[in-house]
């Protein structure tokens, strides 16, 4: 039990002090505002006030943010801290941090940046650019965990016998499933029009690559389920399949939902894997659409889907959250970026999503990602052996704080075809790496 005394306890504060203590270390905690108490506590104490209290085990100065309700522009001074630039600087320099971990932790990962007025990307995404992790340089590392362990390290010193709970480094590999094939199963009109745009280009390779495809010659370049059922086997790994489930659009493109053989496939993948939905890209903010999408997924496989990913990672907090959640997913996997890799709510864990119009936490778990193929390629235009390095660097940082590093993947950049020549290496790297002394 961690004791913490507080002027006015708020639920902003209970959540992430929870958070952080409870979930992240193994510790419960109690608040008071009865000073009193707080010095006579056995437990470690934790004194989150401007008020010095030479009992207490640690002294931080609290910003504002977590007694306060509802969303403003915020002036936020920035301050070095183990070599990063930790939002929150406090202005008494005796306390035990320099800035408020607590109010900055609950910033990051509420994602309090994105409730603000903000120039959104070409998909109606926030950038990674609009966020103060990517501007002060600490996107790429999970700073609320590293602040934690340091925490639990400062009260460690002081009482040294403290159990702390270590949460378990894992691994979850998920694979989106945007387009299953390329040519194969894709009706008349699509293979028509297809052909079409093909010949126009003069690419007839492609041309002769679909006829093939379609007469059995050849293997479709975009199955490569058996190629990940192998790789996933082999390193013993349950990964979580999204499946585009949805009615065909712009950018919506996968086989119909009508096709058996294609039912037929995600059924075979729900034999070994997780099966989740991938909500389409106009669902994020209707959720009468992301329900049928569920429903007919759901009917497809015979199986209750909980969890989700938005298609293009389209999400509009808290809107597509508070869908999400009333239509039945308990867990969300949408929180990264599509430009940049790295942690966009700053940590490497999940935690239960906290609402900043309602002002409370809700029960839908999110689960950030810190890489995508896409991303590596098509963003940052990474070498495959660039890539390699790129991702082992995320995964030893995950590892050091004991998070779930979770990868995005899809099926297509598998292919070793258009342009992913050399990436089934970066794939397979990335499985060896993450269950490496695991």
């Amino acid at each position: 039990m961690i004791i913490i005394y507080t002027e006015d306890i708020t639920i902003r504060i209970k959540y992430i002090f929870s958070l952080i203590f409870k979930e992240f270390m193994g510790q419960d905690v109690s608040f008071t505002q009865d000073e009193n108490e707080f010095r006579n506590s056995e437990y470690p104490k934790i004194n989150y006030s401007e008020k010095y209290i030479p009992q207490a085990s640690l002294w931080v100065i609290p910003h504002e943010l977590l007694f306060q309700l509802g969303v403003k522009e915020l002036e936020i001074e920035y301050v070095e801290f183990q070599g990063i630039k930790c939002p929150f600087k406090v202005k008494y320099t005796k306390a035990d941090f320099p800035f408020d971990p607590f109010a900055a932790s609950f910033f990051l990962i509420t994602r309090y940046e994105e409730y603000l007025p903000y120039k959104k990307d070409a998909y109606g995404r926030f950038p990674a650019e609009e966020s103060i992790a990517y501007k002060k340089g600490f996107l790429q590392f999970p700073v609320i965990d590293q602040w934690a362990i340091k925490i639990s390290n400062m009260l460690k010193e002081k009482h040294p016998d403290i159990s702390f709970t270590k949460p378990k480094y894992t691994f979850i590999p998920t694979i989106d499933v945007d387009v299953a094939y390329e040519y194969k199963l894709r009706g008349l009109i699509r293979t028509i029009g297809g052909s079409a745009r093909s010949l126009m280009n003069f690419d007839l390779n492609s041309i002769i690559q679909r006829y093939r495809v379609i007469f059995g010659l050849e293997k479709d370049p975009f199955d490569t389920f058996s190629y990940q059922l192998s790789l996933h086997k082999a390193y013993n790994l349950k990964p979580v399949y999204f499946i585009l489930f949805a009615d065909y659009a712009v950018n919506d493109k996968n086989i119909s939902v009508l096709n058996r053989n294609f039912q037929n496939l995600i059924k075979s993948l729900g034999d070994y894997a997780e099966i989740g939905i991938h909500p389409s890209y106009n669902s994020f903010n209707e959720p009468s659409k992301i329900k049928k999408e569920i429903d007919r997924l759901s009917k497809t496989i015979n199986k209750e889907i909980i969890k989700s990913r938005q298609h293009f990672l389209r999400i509009n907090i808290p809107t597509t959250y508070d869908h999400l959640e009333s239509v039945g997913i308990k867990e969300d996997y949408t929180m990264g970026y599509a430009k940049s890799i790295g942690f966009r709510a700053s940590t490497a864990r999940p935690y239960y999503f906290y609402n900043l119009e309602m002002e409370m936490p809700s029960d839908l778990r999110i689960f950030p990602f810190a890489v995508m193929d896409g991303t590596l390629k098509d963003y940052m235009k990474l070498t495959p052996q660039q890539a390699e390095d790129t991702v082992r660097a995320l995964i030893s940082r995950t590892k050091a704080v004991n998070g779930v590093f979770v990868s995005l993947w899809h099926n297509h950049s598998l292919s070793e075809q258009e342009g992913w020549v050399g990436w089934s290496r970066v794939y397979e790297t990335l499985l060896k790496e993450a269950v490496k002394n695991t």
